[in-house]
């Protein structure tokens, strides 16, 4: 399948002129700069590497992927956000996602005024390809968003690669939880598919949340025109040398450990969760948490908050379904006490 990725940018992107800022345009570390506007005095005083070349070497050398095909965001949100702006024409193209699934694709087509389609999933929350099949050749349905493994449901999704070569416009993966789940990334397919965007995130397997940096994969195309539109100074230098400072050899080991640990309290998460009387069922995850279903998920919920225990509660979206984060040991024996006392 060819497909024309320019024909798929919004015409006012494609003749976007782009902001050019002093760092831009002069790269080198050593002289008097006069050229920002730029306090002279200062620790913090200097704008940030608008293009975080550091951060994307690193990742180029451990996921062995040209820094061209990568891009950084402020969290996987602005790569969701700058996927709306790149494609869809407000008011007339469309977007398509299946629930339930992360809220913040819905939120950024009402911000964008692009229309969602929202597909349900199946009763294993997999992908009904019968259902969207007759959408797959809608012209003006730009976008897929399918988060895998997915949020809340913890499931990785499957038919992915049927999307991606029955679809013309762009397959945007969300793999914020990629990392804890034994199914390979698509991060690896960005040469197979000029269509596919993969993101993925430092908030949660690299324990770095609150630094608010997010990546996205895709062809060096793509990725040309996520840089044309993002602000210049997307991440700052604290949070660029915060990632840095991770993404080093010891770090990185720590990183995994934690990965292990938090796979192995899960397993025994659920198998204790098992146990308690008012949990009915327990849904298979392949991600930092669980999704359980019982007979009255906001009581239940209310009652743990009552004790400092705090899960979300996701009966909203699920009849009855609470999310459980898997915290540390303690946190997750602190957890399992409560609910067993729970009437």
């Amino acid at each position: 399948m060819t497909i024309d990725i320019k024909n798929l940018v919004r015409k006012n992107i494609l003749n976007l002129q782009p902001y050019s800022s002093a760092r831009d345009e002069f790269e080198g570390k050593n002289g008097i700069f006069l050229d920002a506007n730029e306090n002279p005095f200062g620790n913090l005083n200097r704008y940030p590497d608008p293009s975080q070349r550091k951060i994307k070497e690193k990742l180029s050398e451990l996921n062995q992927i040209s820094i061209e095909n990568i891009f950084l965001g402020n969290g996987s949100d602005e790569a969701i956000d700058l996927a709306f702006r790149i494609f869809c024409e407000p008011k007339k193209d469309k977007v398509l996602t299946f629930s339930p699934t992360y809220g913040m694709y819905e939120v950024s087509a009402n911000i964008n005024d692009v229309e969602l389609i929202n597909l349900d999933l199946d009763k294993n929350f997999q992908i009904d390809l019968e259902t969207l099949k007759p959408y797959l050749n809608d012209e003006n349905l730009k976008i897929i968003f399918i988060c895998s493994p997915n949020n809340p449901t913890g499931n990785s999704i499957q038919n992915i690669k049927y999307i991606l070569e029955n679809f013309n416009g762009i397959v945007f993966i969300d793999e914020a939880y990629i990392d804890f789940s034994p199914e390979e990334t698509f991060r690896n397919q960005i040469e197979n598919y000029p269509n596919l965007i993969v993101s993925q995130t430092f908030s949660k397997a690299w324990g770095m949340a609150s630094v608010r940096v997010g990546i996205a994969y895709a062809s060096d195309e793509i990725i040309k025109f996520y840089n044309k539109i993002k602000p210049p100074y997307n991440i700052s230098q604290l949070n660029q040398d915060a990632i840095l400072n991770t993404i080093d050899n010891e770090k990185i080991n720590q990183v995994s450990e934690n990965i292990e640990i938090i796979l192995k309290e899960k397993k025994n998460l659920i198998e204790n969760l098992e146990e308690v009387d008012l949990v009915k069922k327990i849904y298979p995850s392949d991600a930092n948490f669980i999704l359980v279903k019982v007979d009255n998920a906001d009581s239940v919920y209310q009652k743990l908050v009552n004790q400092n225990v705090i899960i979300r509660n996701r009966n909203s979206v699920i009849k009855n379904c609470l999310r459980i984060t898997v915290g540390s040991p303690e946190e997750n024996k602190k957890l399992l006490k409560t609910l067993k006392s729970i009437n």
